[in-house]
């Protein structure tokens, strides 16, 4: 189960021969082949990585193609592990960090900290990673098999910890109201596109030669079908539906079993700000508005023009309504302290206290396309040897990503984690194109594997570091231990327990 896991994660694993029941079966040299089969019939081709030169390496080993399935030495992909060790890192620190440090921490609505880069990173490494594992495959059926399986148990999983179990810091209650259970996650987000990602992968391949960038395209030309039909449904989607009045509850200030009513006004389309837009508005539909995220990021937000309907010219009747919500709305925050938590200000608008899920149900289709994205890195190392030609087909994508998000976001389709905006999709999916660039330049190419030694380490433990840290099972498990009373655990004496 745990390989599981750290497959559906980004980390690498190779596809095995597998036969009608899904056991492995010992693969048989074929002499007409040049590579073994199964005894079903399927093709078990050798799943080697063009990782760069091919010298031995202690702490890597493949299967033989051939020869009964036996183990030969090479080269792993370091990069994507350093990559993957990377993120689990800037995680860790904007998580605990970002409280202090306003600059690192999510950006409350539009634009784009540190922390917004997180999410995009991860999503990125799966579908590397999976351009790797099944550039080769045994059977479709059983990966098919196999990947909804994973996706499953990395749902269910994600449904433990970020549902609501681990009640967090500060508290020592435990157990998961079934009525206000958190149904998305980052584990869930992350089940999703590796899913999807995979069936596209497993499925949705030309039988194209690939000598060029060109050909390359041609060749996945469907998978990038799937990218631009899941960007015409977003953009439509949140531009297109009409998101009406819409009501929350609130415990009162006098007692916490009563409960307030509060009324957001909306009645638009094409709105992108935080009370208004369709992504919450799907969610509070589908899942409920109990089942979502109760400390959004717009709680800590200075509410600007810029929080308004961003594409309000293709919506032309609409102009008057945006300018009286410009005027009535741009005075007010959510936080006297803003971009920090703080208490709500007089005016503060009747949105601020409502939840708000940023890995919904329709952000989390551009999450998909960062995956997607991720895995034609994967497929230019599968199909090109050279460092030079991958280096160059990195560099093209991941600077033409950029650039594109930059246009989007000066058009008006502004960078929006939250909303997870197709702006941000193609900044997030570029700047992490370059960032594994330049790792795998310094590590692969440049073998200075040792410099990054601890990253690789963490890289090849990201799900086991994620559930310790993300999820506050250390925390909770340090809470345990006190001194006569539950109130003074080790935390408490040290001040991280208290709020």
């Amino acid at each position: 189960m745990a390989a599981q896991f750290r497959s559906a994660m980004g980390v690498y694993e190779r596809v095995r021969t597998e036969d009608a029941n899904g056991d492995v079966e010992k693969a048989s040299p074929d002499p007409k082949a040049g590579f073994p089969r199964s005894g079903d019939g399927c093709v078990v081709a050798c799943d080697v990585e063009a990782a760069g030169p091919q010298v031995p390496d202690s702490r890597s080993a493949s299967r033989r193609c051939g020869g009964g399935g036996e183990s030969e030495r090479r080269q792993r992909l370091v990069s994507l592990d350093v990559f993957r060790g990377l993120s689990v890192v800037l995680m860790i620190v904007v998580d605990h960090a970002g409280g202090i440090i306003p600059a690192i921490n999510h950006s409350p609505w539009d634009g784009s900290t540190l922390a917004d880069y997180v999410m995009p990173f991860f999503l990125f490494i799966v579908g590397v990673s999976l351009g790797l594992a099944y550039k080769k495959m045994s059977c479709r059926a059983s990966a098919t098999r196999k990947v909804l399986l994973r996706a499953l148990k990395l749902l269910l999983l994600g449904l433990f910890l970020q549902g609501g179990y681990f009640h967090g810091v500060g508290s020592l209650n435990y157990g998961v109201d079934m009525q206000q259970m958190r149904f998305m996650g980052i584990l869930q987000r992350i089940a999703i596109a590796f899913v999807v990602a995979a069936l596209c992968e497993i499925w949705l391949k030309g039988d194209d030669d690939v000598n060029s960038g060109f050909s390359l395209l041609k060749k996945y030309r469907s998978q990038w079908a799937v990218v631009l039909v899941l960007t015409t449904v977003y953009i439509s989607l949140l531009y297109g539906l009409y998101v009406p009045d819409w009501k929350y509850q609130i415990p009162t200030e006098s007692s916490s079993f009563s409960q307030e009513i509060i009324l957001v006004k909306c009645g638009v389309r094409g709105n992108t700000g935080p009370d208004c837009n369709a992504v919450a508005m799907i969610d509070r539909e589908v899942l409920g508005i109990r089942h979502l995220y109760r400390k959004p990021t717009y709680a800590r937000t200075k509410v600007s023009s810029s929080y308004l309907p961003s594409m309000s010219i293709v919506f032309l009747p609409q102009i008057s309504l945006l300018l009286f919500l410009i005027i009535h709305f741009l005075s007010q925050q959510c936080s006297i302290h803003s971009p920090e938590s703080g208490p709500l200000p007089a005016n503060a608008p009747s949105w601020c206290q409502a939840p708000f899920d940023p890995e919904g149900l329709l952000s989390s289709v551009m999450a998909v396309v960062t995956c997607l994205v991720g895995l034609h890195f994967g497929h230019v190392i599968v199909h090109f040897k050279d460092h030079g030609k991958r280096t160059f087909l990195w560099m093209i994508s991941s600077s033409f990503l950029v650039v594109l998000g930059l246009a989007l976001d000066l058009f008006g389709m502004h960078v929006n984690k939250a909303l997870y905006t197709c702006s941000y999709t193609a900044v997030t999916a570029g700047v992490a194109g370059i960032l594994f660039t330049l790792i795998y330049l310094m590590v692969d190419f440049g073998g200075l594997r040792h410099t990054t030694t601890v990253l690789e380490w963490i890289g090849k433990h990201a799900l086991t570091i994620f559930v310790i840290a993300a999820t506050n099972v250390l925390p909770v498990f340090l809470q345990g231990f006190y001194w006569k009373h539950p109130e003074n655990n080790i935390l408490s004496l040290i001040g991280i327990g208290r709020r």
